[in-house]
Parts: C-alpha cells; structure tokens; sequence
C-alpha cells in the first residue's frame, strides 16, 4: 500500500505535500508526548502505521533533528529528545533576556511604516480564542505565530547573527512541549500587543522594558511545570 501510494506521486510538489504531512504527524507525537522523551524511534513502525514508505520517514527525522526534537545516535538510531531540564530551561531565558529586549529597543530605533504594518499584520494572527484541546493540532497554529513574532522583532532589529542564534534554539517549540494552557493565547496576545505598542512608538527603552516584561512572565507562567 505505501509502496504503491509513493509510486503514484507524479511531481516534487505532491512529494512534498507527502513529506510535510509525514513530518507533522512524527512532531505530533513527540509534541503530544505519545512518543515518550528517550523513546526510541522505529521507521518500520512509523512506515507502517503512516502508511509510508521510509523515504519520507527519514527525511522528517531529519528535520526534526535540525530542530532538536529528536536525536541521532550512532548504532541505535533516532530517539526523541529529552525535554528541557531545570538548568537548560534557566539558561534558555537567561539568554532570551539579554537578547531579546535589546532587539526589540533596536527595532523601535529603526522602524518604519512597512515594520509597522508587518508587526500588526502578525499580532492580528494571534488567536486568543481557546483551542478546543490541548493537544499540538489544537495550538500549533498559536505555537507559530509566537515563533514568528518573535523571529519578526530579530528580524526588525537588523542583525542577522543575533536573529540566526535565536532560531537555532527553536525555543518555541521546546517550550510549549513542556505545557500549554488554552488561557495562554490571550494572555500572550496582551503582551505581544504592548511590545508592538511600545516599538511602533519608536520608543526603546519602552520597547525593551515590555519585552523584558513579557519573557519574565512567560518564564515564570512555565517555571512549575519544569521537570
């Protein structure tokens, strides 16, 4: 059946369609902890069930990789990654909150009208309806939209490095592993909405004053549930 099904495929954008699909679901699973942390991953056992053939099995193995939810060891294959310990948690925050508020002061220096619009073109994504689970498929989409608002304030800040450094953490996804409350998205609007407030004014010290606020929150909101 998955044999058949790929060589159906007649072009790289259906190909593509297949792999994207493959590799949401392997994240689901990580996401939603039905692959526990250090668990083994099987592609036999994820072909079959994916009904795939390991082709695109490993190619999102390999993206989750670069996204270090899962890692690869020698002999033994791919394992899903542990969460966050207390320490790494800690040093994940100490780093966004050198970094973070001095980009958004930065962004508030240099912004324009296309900065603008872009930051409340991203802040209008942001859904602070509850989801109707807590499951990934349910707040994946807000997952994204933190992801890339907060990759929009590095970009505004005009460093690509320190904007490259930021991304190489995928702190987003590694957090909201850890939990995710459906009063999340309202909350996290609020916030998003006064760092967009603050550097909209072009006002700095505002803007990195309600950066600062917002990831000391967060960290705080997330502190309990670090295992």
């Amino acid at each position: 059946m998955a044999t058949g099904g790929e060589r159906a495929l007649v072009g790289p954008a259906t190909r593509q369609i297949l792999t994207d699909s493959v590799y949401d679901a392997v994240k689901a699973l990580i996401m939603d902890d039905v692959v526990r942390p250090g668990a083994k991953l099987n592609m036999d056992a994820l072909a079959r069930d994916l009904a795939v053939s390991q082709t695109p099995i490993r190619e999102a193995l390999a993206r989750l990789e670069s996204e270090r939810l899962v890692v690869k060891e020698p002999l033994r294959g791919y394992t899903s990654a542990p969460l966050l310990s207390a320490a790494a948690f800690e040093e994940l925050y100490e780093f966004r909150l050198h970094l973070e508020p001095w980009a958004a002061g930065r962004a508030a220096e240099r912004i324009g009208p296309a900065g603008r619009a872009a930051l409340v073109a991203e802040l209008a994504t942001c859904n602070v309806e509850p989801p109707a689970g807590a499951g990934y498929a349910d707040y994946k989409a807000f997952a994204s939209h933190d992801a890339r608002f907060h990759d929009l304030v590095m970009g505004l800040a005009g460093n690509e490095t320190a904007r490259a450094a930021l991304a190489d953490t995928h702190c987003h996804l590694h957090i909201f592993r850890l939990f995710y409350s459906s009063r999340t998205g309202a909350t996290v609007h609020t916030e998003h909405a006064d760092v967009v407030a603050a550097i909209g004014a072009a006002d700095p010290p505002a803007a990195a004053a309600a950066m600062r606020a917002h990831l000391k929150a967060a960290r705080d909101r997330l502190r309990p549930y670090v295992r």
